[in-house]
Parts: structure tokens; C-alpha cells; sequence
């Protein structure tokens, strides 16, 4: 008698707790559902990217360098319908911005275009990073979002440098002078063994 009695009290039991436990699950579910509908809110008000060139020079990369062109189409594209969609598109973004050093054009292949894509593809890389976490920090994806944004606008600046610094004519002998101050063209001071 007192084993079905204990079996009864266990049963009774394990059923409140069970009531308890669906009950609190589903508030759980519910604040996690409202947690995600403002981060995605958040991170659509504040997905917005220049994509576009905004100079001459970087208008007329996008028409010769493939890569480029690619990399400011995907920019402008925003993803709409949920925070998978931002995530994915972070993801294609991280490798388009990988693909820029492929194919620099010999004029743009200079040390301070690729630190500017290198800084590029860390932002990029760091805001793909953060958009596929569990818990998203809002703060740091929308920081990162302004900070590309910036970086962009510093790379097409630099283009626009390079340009404006091929049009000023060398004067007489200047390009003898910078061969002469190339120490990769200097003759070695070594003894020559007798």
C-alpha cells in the first residue's frame, strides 16, 4: 500500500512539474522570439552600405575591374526577410571582399590599396563573425556597418589619389633620380676574393 502510494505522489509530481516546465518554456520561447524580432528591426534599420562609386575613378574601376563592380553590387543589395538572409549575406560579402585582391588593376596595385582592402576584409570579416553568434551584439554589428562604410570611402579616395598623382608630369631626370635612390638596384659592397 505504501509503494502505490509513493508511486501515485511521484506521478502527481513529475505531472505539476511538467505543467510548470511547458509553462515557463513557453514565456522563455516567447521573450526569445521578441528578443530576435528587435535585433533583426535594429540590424535592417542599420544595414545600409554605400555601394555606389563615389568618384569618377572608382565609377570607371567598377566598368573595367571585375571584382570591384561584383563587390559594390553585392554592398547595395539588402537582405529583407529575416536575419538568416542578413547572415548569409554577410557570408558572400566576406568572400567577395577576399576575391578584391585577385585582380588589381597594375595601376591600383600599390601598398595603400591593399592595406585599405586588407582593412576591408577585417571589417567585413569581423561583422560576418558577429552577425552568426547566438546572442548578436546590436551595438558592435551596427559599429562595424558605419566602419565599412568608412573604409570604403578611404579606399575610393586612394583611387582617386593614384590618379590624381599619375597626372603630374615628372620633370627632367626625376625618373633617373628615383632609379638612383632605389637601394634594390644598388651595387653590393663586398671585397671581391683575389
Amino acid at each position: 500500500m505504501k509503494i502505490q502510494f509513493s508511486y501515485i505522489l511521484l506521478l502527481l509530481l513529475m505531472l505539476t512539474s511538467c505543467k510548470e516546465d511547458l509553462a515557463k518554456r513557453t514565456s522563455e520561447n516567447a521573450k526569445d522570439a521578441k528578443k530576435k524580432d528587435v535585433i533583426f528591426e535594429n540590424i535592417n534599420k542599420g544595414w545600409n552600405f554605400n555601394g555606389q562609386p563615389s568618384n569618377a575613378t572608382s565609377q570607371s574601376l567598377a566598368n573595367t575591374w571585375s571584382e570591384w563592380r561584383i563587390f559594390l553590387n553585392e554592398l547595395s543589395q539588402k537582405p529583407k526577410s529575416t536575419m538568416g538572409a542578413f547572415q548569409k549575406k554577410a557570408k558572400t560579402l566576406s568572400v567577395k571582399v577576399t576575391e578584391l585582391n585577385n585582380n588589381i588593376p597594375a595601376t591600383y596595385s600599390k601598398p595603400a590599396v591593399k592595406s585599405r582592402i586588407g582593412v576591408l576584409t577585417t571589417k567585413i570579416n569581423s561583422l560576418n563573425l558577429y552577425i552568426n553568434l547566438d546572442e548578436i551584439p546590436i551595438q558592435k554589428v551596427l559599429s562595424l556597418i558605419s566602419e565599412i562604410n568608412i573604409e570604403l570611402a578611404s579606399l575610393q579616395a586612394q583611387f582617386d589619389e593614384i590618379v590624381r598623382k599619375n597626372l603630374i608630369p615628372k620633370e627632367e631626370g626625376e625618373s633617373d633620380l628615383i632609379k638612383m635612390l632605389d637601394t634594390s638596384r644598388a651595387v653590393p659592397t663586398t671585397k671581391i676574393p683575389e
